[in-house]
């Protein structure tokens, strides 16, 4: 057998472990490949992009109740509010869902200390005791009257006793009274917005509408919101 000489082997080896070929049409794929990953992304990121400066995607605070109301929140609205009287304490569930400008304006009042040493000026039984801003003590009895001179008005199932109210006429003026409803009271839809309901010290509630009035519904007693604290849990 002939030898092979050492020169020969080694060009031999260099053939057998040389890197083969890359072809074109493998280049041009990956190339393709890249730019189409390149692409990809900037899209993504210019989509993204766009949202963001419009303000969308971003949840802000009550924005549940910003999209099926389409109105917007001045406050986080507490979960309670507790009114300390002079015949002790009365707690009432907040409606958040109830008119933005009320709860703000309510909010706003109660962390301001409004209500402190305010007077429920008017207590008549088996309707309303009413309470907060006393510049119109006409109010309630203007809705006696009117109700007395078109006979029995029919009851609203909204307005069911023991409910936390106030006068539309609240939302525009600088004071802001506050109703408590002793019994289901005649359909006040359209002077009345209804925003909580008491859930502890309802015998307070019944114990304010005993005290005697005189011929405007008037206490002739003191008796009185010594202040309201908000909560979000009890």
């Amino acid at each position: 057998m002939a030898k092979i000489k050492p020169q020969a082997l080694l060009i031999q080896s260099k053939k057998k472990k040389g890197p083969s070929r890359i072809g074109l049409m493998t280049i041009i794929t990956w190339n393709l490949i890249i730019i189409l990953i390149v692409l990809s992304l900037y899209a993504t990121y210019r989509h993204w992009h766009h949202r963001s400066s419009n303000g969308q995607g971003i949840i802000l605070p009550n924005s549940e109740h910003s999209e099926s109301s389409g109105e917007s929140r001045k406050f986080n609205i507490p979960s309670y509010a507790v009114l300390v009287t002079t015949k002790g304490s009365i707690t009432t569930e907040l409606f958040k869902d109830a008119s933005s400008d009320v709860m703000d304006k309510f909010v706003e009042l109660c962390q301001k200390g409004h209500f402190k040493n305010s007077l429920f000026h008017h207590v008549i039984k088996n309707f309303v005791i009413q309470g907060g801003d006393s510049q119109k003590h006409e109010a309630v009895e203007d809705w006696i009257s009117k109700g007395k001179a078109h006979g029995q008005l029919s009851v609203s199932p909204k307005h069911e006793a023991f409910m936390l109210g106030t006068t539309k006429a609240s939302r525009d003026s600088k004071g802001f009274d506050l109703f408590i409803t002793t019994a289901p009271i005649p359909d006040l839809n359209d002077k009345l917005i209804v925003f909580g309901r008491v859930i502890k010290g309802e015998d307070i509630v019944q114990e304010i509408e005993e005290v005697d009035t005189d011929e405007h519904y008037q206490p002739k007693s003191v008796v009185g919101i010594v202040d309201i604290t908000l909560k979000q849990d009890l």
